[in-house]
């Protein structure tokens, strides 16, 4: 029986989504287009939030990050994914393991609490338009975001904690799953993981429940005044500023819920890995489009960006040929 605390430290092996190679290599361009899109839609929604003077606001002050944590999010995992699907080596080190686990639950966490301080900053949008300068400061807003992180920390540091005390009886253990993720690693320990799965179940269940809690109040709140509002226009304009956020929170912690909050004994590989590619992979790409298809003021931004690139490069040009 080998130890973490062991100078022979275990590798792993990553089962990966499917044994056939036609499939893996439909899925390897699947999930490369996949993360291209990721990465331009999002950093392309930083850039605009930086250049664009009209968006510097809190609430895409929140959504530069949401969109930079998922960036990270994705990158934590697709690379090594699509490097196990494209060759035959499958074997991710101990260390390697584990660090991707504790930055994938870190970006999740201070994930599920930024959607929390976007859920506020529509509450107090809607329901407390003429004090909103003032509650949403720039000091408060940075409070929020670093407390998102933080929080994403603690959860993930006290995961490692308990997951760090585990040990594996082979030199090689097959994770049954893409990556590595904290119930097909307790499937692989030689001792009883049944009082670390109630811990890990209880942090994880906060972080979701204190965030779910958090939001559920905010959007009743904002429900209760917008029906308040008489003009149907009003209601429409009211509502369109919160239905983004709302799509966007139903996707991600409907997966999570799915697949976290329930004993590994229930564990089903076949249904937690759709559900993980779902949140892992496509998620981080869709939030991008989800929060500026039917965003008006991201589409203004993107054309005065647009117009002043091409003002400037139209100035630059006549100077050259003066």
């Amino acid at each position: 029986m080998k130890n973490w605390n062991y100078t022979a430290e275990p590798d792993f092996i990553l089962m990966g989504l499917t044994d056939s190679k036609e499939v893996q290599l439909v899925l390897s361009v699947l999930f490369l287009l996949i993360y291209l899109v990721t990465v331009l839609g999002n950093t392309g929604m930083i850039l605009i939030i930086l250049l664009d003077v009209q968006l510097h606001t809190p609430m895409y002050f929140f959504l530069s990050h949401l969109s930079f944590i998922d960036v990270s999010y994705s990158t934590v995992i697709t690379p090594k994914t699509l490097e196990n699907m494209l060759t035959s080596t499958k074997n991710i080190s101990f260390m390697g393991c584990f660090t991707q686990m504790y930055f994938f639950v870190l970006l999740a966490g201070a994930e599920c609490f930024l959607l929390s301080s976007m859920a506020y900053d529509r509450y107090v949008a809607i329901c407390s338009p003429l004090h909103y300068p003032v509650i949403m400061s720039t000091r408060r807003c940075c409070a929020l975001l670093i407390m998102s992180y933080m929080m994403g920390a603690i959860d993930s540091s006290v995961n490692l904690l308990y997951m760090s005390t585990l040990s594996f009886c082979d030199s090689k253990s097959v994770i049954r799953h893409f990556f590595c993720d904290t119930s097909p690693i307790l499937a692989l320990s030689c001792r009883d993981t049944h009082d670390i799965e109630i811990m890990i179940l209880i942090f994880a269940g906060s972080t979701l429940m204190m965030s779910l809690i958090t939001i559920s109040v905010s959007y009743v709140s904002v429900l209760h005044t917008i029906l308040k509002i008489k003009s149907t226009a009003g209601k429409q304009k009211a509502f369109s500023t919160c239905a983004s956020h709302l799509l966007g929170v139903t996707v991600f912690y409907g997966t999570l819920i799915f697949t976290y909050l329930k004993p590994s004994k229930s564990y089903s590989l076949g249904k937690d890995q759709v559900a993980s590619v779902f949140y892992t992979i496509v998620i981080p790409m869709l939030n991008p489009l989800i929060y500026s298809l039917r965003n008006k003021e991201v589409k203004s931004a993107v054309s005065r960006v647009l117009q002043k690139r091409g003002i400037q490069e139209t100035k630059l040009t006549v100077i050259i040929s003066d």
